[in-house]
């Protein structure tokens, strides 16, 4: 059986909690050995800090998400700051998600962009790399990694990777260029999914990370179900299908590329 890494989860949701150790032993039984929790502020980022003690098999990223911006204050960077300080950092393998998100608003682009900046310069100063969240903000996005760069305030090598790659082809290739990986979740298994599906047959193989995102995102034949990591090989399934290679070659590949990218 083909072995994974579910690189973007948010297992520490209460979504989670009648059935957690459940959802962990089907993931296993389904060949997806190790899973990536992402945060979405402080108080996410310290729950999952304790679940990546308990179990092996969990490692996690801290940050504020771009949605959850309205709700923070300039001094949780500082407490993102002191947790990274005193986390067992073979545990906790990146800044995330961070980034930008128009999409459900845009009436506070500068709370965005400010924290977005902070949080970019805190992986930069932890020599983590950085998980992305855009939505509708592709050209922003990209500007402040352009600007990160310039200030000397992003890896050069393997600086992240585009969380639930939405953009287009021609966009990818500007993002592969700056160095990132791309990350395919549940939607490139969806039929109208034509714009992924170019994404998913044109990126470079060792550029490509699986994602669930769960409990968001399900795959067919799961949709409108809750989704959870054991659903992470239907993904690959399609990938391989779409680029005309083996479900083996698409585990082996992405799993590598995991493993560089988060140093597990």
């Amino acid at each position: 059986m083909p072995s994974y890494v579910d690189t973007h989860t948010h297992l520490y949701d209460k979504v989670y909690d009648q059935d957690r150790q459940a959802v962990f032993e089907r993931a296993i039984e389904a060949g997806v050995t190790r899973m990536i929790m992402a945060a979405e502020d402080v108080e996410t980022s310290r729950s999952l800090l304790e679940l990546t003690q308990k179990h092996n098999f969990l490692y996690g990223a801290v940050g504020i998400h771009p949605g959850d911006v309205d709700k923070a204050k300039p001094q949780h960077i500082n407490i993102l700051d002191e947790i990274l300080a005193g986390a067992d950092r073979s545990k906790i393998v990146a800044i995330g998600e961070i980034g930008l998100d128009y999409y459900w608003t845009k009436e506070n682009k500068e709370t965005q962009q400010f924290y977005f900046r902070e949080q970019l310069h805190l992986a930069f100063r932890h020599d983590l790399p950085v998980i992305i969240h855009d939505r509708d903000a592709h050209e922003d996005t990209l500007n402040m990694l352009f600007e990160a760069q310039a200030q000397g305030q992003l890896r050069q090598e393997n600086p992240g990777v585009f969380h639930c790659y939405s953009g287009s082809p021609e966009f990818a290739e500007r993002v592969l260029k700056l160095g990132f990986y791309i990350g395919l979740d549940g939607p490139v298994t969806f039929k109208n999914a034509r714009k992924l599906i170019d994404v998913a047959r044109t990126v470079p193989l060792d550029r490509l990370l699986l994602e669930t995102d769960c409990p968001f995102l399900t795959p067919h034949p799961f949709r409108g179900k809750r989704n959870e990591p054991a659903y992470l090989p239907y993904i690959a399934e399609r990938i391989a299908e779409i680029r005309g290679i083996s479900v083996a070659d698409v585990a082996e590949a992405t799993t590598a590329n995991a493993e560089r990218l988060f140093n597990l």
